[in-house]
């Protein structure tokens, strides 16, 4: 029997899918994060239960200089290791009853209900992304992203990140790098101080051409750095203006404006260097329509977006938070 609302169905489809791609534009583009990674080209995954990030994690102990005959070493040289991180899925179901078929049997009326709603849907993926992006992956009983709260944290030293336990002392090198401006700068950051703090950190995170290419500060963050520049200085970001994002520089890296709402702690500044961040995305799971679903006992129909993938990491050392606390 043909259900009374299919031609809505038909409809939601098509409208979400010929959306698709604006969606995955829409939520990286509403971000600071994701936009960055978007512009380094996110990856597309193609199955696996997890993702995994190789990374050196020594040098070579055979390299060294030699004259004439000499052996060269050739021992085996574990330095590969890598970090493993669990797909999240994310789904908005965007449901209509069959009373909505009939309060709006005219086409236009139609496709303008299902046009307002999947926006809706749209916002509500970006607004959750956005988030949890920047919290530590624990909610809804750890399903959610592995965000930088988890991957950038101020207790640097603790806890298990992709896998690899940073308590252990030879897994230092899997440690993010953190200033709190009472600790490690003598003092509460302010206008006049907040710069010269920031060169400190950025040394620590500087390894010859690798350094921070991103700095996302949080409101109060953000007007203090916003504060301590004179006029002449105030240098904006051309490429993360015209994104839409309040971005002024710090010798030479952007530093974008995060609101509160996106979930970033009120007087944290990350440090990022992009290079070693992706977002992993499934290929099949990219902000698409999954089949329709349509109830067995109610006069409804149910198309859900859905995304899958998470936030990965390969070095956890490029990366810093400064913590005005």
């Amino acid at each position: 029997m043909a259900f009374p609302n299919s031609a809505i169905s038909d409809i939601v489809a098509t409208t979400i899918e010929n959306r698709s791609k604006a969606i995955a534009d829409n939520v990286t583009a509403h971000n600071a994060l994701l936009n960055a990674l978007s512009k380094k080209g996110n990856l597309l995954l193609s199955g696996g239960y997890e993702m995994r990030e190789h990374f050196s994690f020594a040098e070579n102990g055979n390299g060294g200089s030699y004259a004439g005959y000499d052996l060269l070493p050739t021992g085996a040289q574990d330095v590969i290791s890598g970090a493993q991180f669990t797909m999240r899925q994310y789904a908005v179901p965007v449901t209509f009853s069959g009373a909505d078929t009939l309060m709006n049997s005219g086409s236009q009326a139609l496709i303008d209900l299902i046009k307002s709603r999947v926006e809706v849907a749209e916002s509500t993926m970006r607004n959750m992304i956005n988030r949890h992006l920047y919290l530590d992956g624990t909610g809804n009983n750890g399903k959610n992203i592995t965000g930088l709260a988890a991957a950038v944290p101020l207790a640097n030293s603790t806890g298990t990140y992709g896998g690899i336990d940073r308590s252990v002392a030879g897994n230092a090198f899997w440690r993010n790098k953190k200033w709190q401006a009472s600790v490690d700068g003598g003092g509460v950051a302010t206008a006049s101080t907040l710069q010269s703090q920031w060169n400190q950190f950025l040394l620590q995170l500087t390894r010859n051409t690798d350094t921070p290419d991103l700095i996302i500060a949080a409101p109060n963050i953000y007007s203090m750095f916003q504060a301590s520049m004179q006029t002449i200085q105030r240098v904006m970001d051309a490429d993360k203006a015209s994104a839409g994002f309040k971005s002024l520089e710090f010798v030479g890296i952007p530093v974008v404006f995060e609101t509160q709402a996106a979930g970033i702690s009120s007087n944290v500044a990350y440090f990022l260097n992009t290079d070693f961040l992706r977002l992993r995305t499934h290929k099949d799971r990219n902000f698409v329509a999954l089949d329709d679903k349509q109830s067995t006992n109610q006069d409804a129909t149910v198309k859900t977006l859905a995304w899958a993938g998470n936030l990965t990491c390969s070095g956890a050392q490029f990366q810093g938070i400064f913590s005005n606390t």
